[in-house]
Parts: C-alpha cells; sequence; structure tokens
C-alpha cells in the first residue's frame, strides 16, 4: 500500500479490477435493469442503471483497500455507501490526488444496447489532469494518459507498458453536445455536424464524444467538460494531439479554479483549421440555460 500514490501506481492498480468491471458491464447490458432515473438536466444525465452503482461500489473496494487515504468522487457519490469513508470528495492541494471515476460513461447508449459506453477514472491534480485510464468493454480496447506522454491505446488484456501510442485519423464530422443544437447551421456547410440532443436515436446508434479518440470525429464542441467525462475524454485527445480550449479559444483554466467538477465550454478539434471554424460558429454564442 502507498500513502501517496503517484499517477502511474494509481493506473496500474485499478487496470485489473477495470478488466473485471469491464466483463461484467459487458456480460449484463442485455438483461440491465434500470434503476429509477437521477436528477439531471437531460435524459443523457438522467439515466442510471445497475452498472453504475455496482461498477462504482467494486472501484471504491478496490481504493479503500489499496489507498485507504486517497479522495475519491464518484458519479453516483450521493447513492454510495462507501463515500463516507473516504477522506475527501473533492480536490486539495497540489499533488494531493483527486481520483475520480465515471462508472458508465454514455448510460444511455448503454441503455440501447450501443457499443460505445466508456468505464473512465482520472487523477486530478489542483492544477489539471495526471491521468486519464478510459475502457471501452464492448470494444475490448482501452485508452490510457499521464500527463505529458501522449496517450496510449490497447486490447483490455493488454498491460499499460504493451499498449501503443494513439494515432487519430480524423474525418469530417463535428459533435455537439447538448444545449450546443443551434451551432450546426453554422457549421453543416463544411462539415456533417452530429447534434446529440436531435439525432440521438434508440434504434442506430452515433458517435458519442469518445468517437474523437476512434477517429469517428474531426471536432466536439460541448457546454461544460465535467472532469469525469467530457474533460477526461479532451484530456486523451490533447494528449494524442488534439486542440483543446474553451469556447473563447483560450486555454481552459486550473482544476481548482472550476466549479462543480468541471471545465467551462470545451472545443475539442483534429486541425487548427477546424478549431478556428468552431471558434467562429462560437462566437456571440449563448448557451441556453439548463
Amino acid at each position: 500500500m502507498s500513502v501517496n500514490p503517484t499517477p502511474q501506481q494509481i493506473l496500474t492498480t485499478l487496470l485489473p479490477p477495470l478488466r473485471l468491471a469491464a466483463n461484467y458491464s459487458r456480460h449484463i447490458q442485455s438483461k440491465i435493469a434500470t434503476q429509477p432515473a437521477k436528477a439531471g438536466p437531460t435524459k443523457f444525465a438522467a439515466a442510471l442503471t445497475d452498472a453504475d452503482l455496482s461498477v462504482q461500489t467494486f472501484v471504491e473496494v478496490v481504493l479503500l483497500s489499496t489507498f485507504p487515504d486517497i479522495r475519491f468522487y464518484g458519479e453516483e457519490f450521493e447513492q454510495s455507501y462507501n463515500t463516507k469513508y473516504f477522506r475527501a470528495i473533492d480536490l486539495g492541494p497540489q499533488d494531493d490526488y483527486l481520483v475520480t471515476l465515471d462508472p458508465i460513461d454514455g448510460t444511455l447508449f448503454y441503455l440501447d444496447g450501443f457499443p460505445n459506453y466508456q468505464i473512465i477514472v482520472t487523477v486530478l491534480n489542483a492544477d489539471g489532469f495526471e491521468a486519464v485510464l478510459a475502457l471501452s468493454p464492448a470494444e475490448d480496447r482501452y485508452y490510457y494518459a499521464l500527463r505529458g506522454q501522449g496517450t496510449y491505446t490497447g486490447q483490455l488484456a493488454q498491460a499499460l507498458e504493451d499498449c501503443q501510442p494513439l494515432q487519430i485519423n480524423a474525418n469530417n464530422t463535428v459533435f455537439l453536445g447538448t444545449r450546443m443544437a443551434p451551432l450546426k447551421a453554422k457549421l453543416s456547410d463544411r462539415y456533417n455536424v452530429i447534434n446529440v440532443s436531435e439525432d440521438y436515436s434508440h434504434e442506430t446508434a452515433i458517435p458519442n464524444v469518445n468517437g474523437v479518440l476512434k477517429g469517428q470525429l474531426a471536432g466536439v464542441v460541448l457546454a461544460a467538460g465535467k472532469f469525469i467525462d467530457g474533460a477526461a475524454l479532451a484530456f486523451l485527445a490533447q494528449e494524442a494531439g488534439c486542440i483543446i480550449t474553451d469556447h473563447q479559444g483560450q486555454t481552459l483554466p486550473r482544476l481548482d479554479h472550476c466549479t462543480d467538477y468541471a471545465w467551462p465550454g470545451l472545443a475539442i478539434a483534429t486541425s487548427p483549421e477546424l478549431h478556428q471554424d468552431l471558434l467562429s460558429a462560437l462566437q456571440g454564442f449563448q448557451i441556453a440555460t439548463a
């Protein structure tokens, strides 16, 4: 046990149990029973399943038994039996890491039987992301990055050191998150635009934000980047060479300068040209209140 584990140690420790969690989530996907919907501004935020709660509990048990003094914030912290046993659920001073978990990122996709859901773990410092580990159970793949060391990918059975550098081969598709629908008209003359609020279908799969890692998306615009999911995927994209900024093209702030575990609006682009087009579309745009 390490009192003050490094980001590398945290990922190495969590990868084996996360493989089990990935197999569990894949096995029960076709049988899943929903829990009562949690509070949330959209159907995406409100979706909740047995898998969310079970995976979070499993990861909490691993962390408390291995790093009992770690800070931890899980998406389902309000319903967890273990939240009270962690030292804290918020960011601390520099180098007092906060581990976060999105047990099923893309729960609505998961409920509808689509493969593009993920289990996402992050290691956060006061000034920024230290590490992200994102598993795609149905695709037998995971992605990880340590700050300043690039993004790597491999099959679930592979060790961290056996993964290969991620090469992103972008197409011409832009993904707009919830509350970003009005931007579609400003971009659709040059890009294939997916607006999740209008284009999501229970029958036909569309890319999720993680599609930028898989070459399915050239860019993403989000109303906000939650540390546990959207911002985590943006960090993976940035470490792989993508451009990430706020909606004004500015460098994203320190994490301890943010509220509600989120970065302000995110723009993710695989090229400078696309990034400029996203910023032009965003100029003067006001996000509707959730």
